[in-house]
């Protein structure tokens, strides 16, 4: 199969994308319409499910369907596995509060159970990412430990779906991580933002390592996440945060990455500039260029 590029953004029920993306503010289908313009987005929403030692959240089968038959045969859901998988604990409400384990952390069951509800997706279901929120010492020892407990998960989880890891410890961004992914066929997912080194700078130091993969998804997220909220009053549809030589820098890498024979799925978030439609219009300029 030949390399694909495929740019979209993460979520899309903006009513702010309104004469961006939407001919309407409401009253319409967001997912249908937005199709229309791009041919694939992040799916967030079923992200957000753990809420308790016996309850997790799945997504409803009737959404499923819905979303199924609000996008042509050629569309790609990159889809955010559950944190009920990836959280090695629950989230706390005061720092001092103490830690309790989630019991569901890399449970080859919920995943089983999660691939199940989304079988209606079919072939419009893209890169599956598991993503890790910083692992500090308390949550997991090291690297090795972290990558010893996802390997044996690895050996559990069906075939035949198209994988992918996020991680947010800096240091991670070295050979035994890069050589883990390749030897688990997982896709790596390059972050842009959180604190993580530069994307491009990440693929200077492991082209090779990182282009041997099929698929790469890139997420371009942003610094700060409430600074960029307070500008933009949470109204989408105006860049607020230029980012010019990051952008280029990107860019370089997809086009080198496409080169090479590898898909790219990239997805922008509208804290990444302030609009992520504006933002993809600026990306689509430089390869252009």
């Amino acid at each position: 199969m030949m390399a694909e590029l495929r740019i979209g953004t993460c979520s899309w029920r903006f009513p702010s994308w309104h004469g961006l993306v939407y001919s309407a503010p409401k009253g319409i289908n967001y997912l249908r319409e937005y199709a229309q313009q791009y041919d694939t987005v992040e799916i967030d929403r079923w992200f957000w499910s753990l809420f308790g030692e016996e309850s997790v959240g799945l997504p409803k089968p009737s959404d499923v369907e819905r979303y199924r038959r609000s996008v042509p045969d050629d569309f790609a859901f990159t889809v955010k596995a559950p944190n009920s998988l990836t959280l090695t604990h629950f989230y706390r409400k005061r720092k001092t509060d103490p830690m309790e384990e989630n019991p569901h952390f890399l449970s080859p069951s919920l995943l089983r159970n999660f691939l199940a509800l989304l079988e209606p997706l079919g072939t419009t279901l893209g890169p599956m990412m598991f993503q890790f929120g910083y692992l500090n010492k308390k949550m997991i020892d090291s690297q090795e430990q972290f990558q010893g407990l996802f390997q044996a998960f690895c050996q559990q989880m069906p075939t035949g779906y198209p994988y992918a890891v996020e991680v947010r410890n800096a240091k991670y961004m070295n050979r035994s991580y890069f050589e883990f992914l390749a030897r688990n066929q997982l896709s790596p997912v390059l972050l842009q933002g959180y604190w993580m080194p530069p994307i491009a700078d990440v693929y200077d130091q492991w082209p090779g390592l990182i282009a041997e993969h099929d698929v790469v998804v890139i997420r371009l997220l942003g610094p700060n996440r409430k600074g960029i909220e307070e500008q933009t009053g949470k109204r989408w549809d105006r860049i607020v945060a230029p980012k010019d030589e990051e952008l280029s820098a990107i860019v370089a890498v997809m086009e080198d990455l496409l080169t090479r024979g590898v898909t790219v799925y990239l997805n922008v978030n509208n804290h990444y500039e302030g609009s992520a439609p504006l933002t993809i219009g600026r990306i689509e300029s430089l390869l252009g260029a």
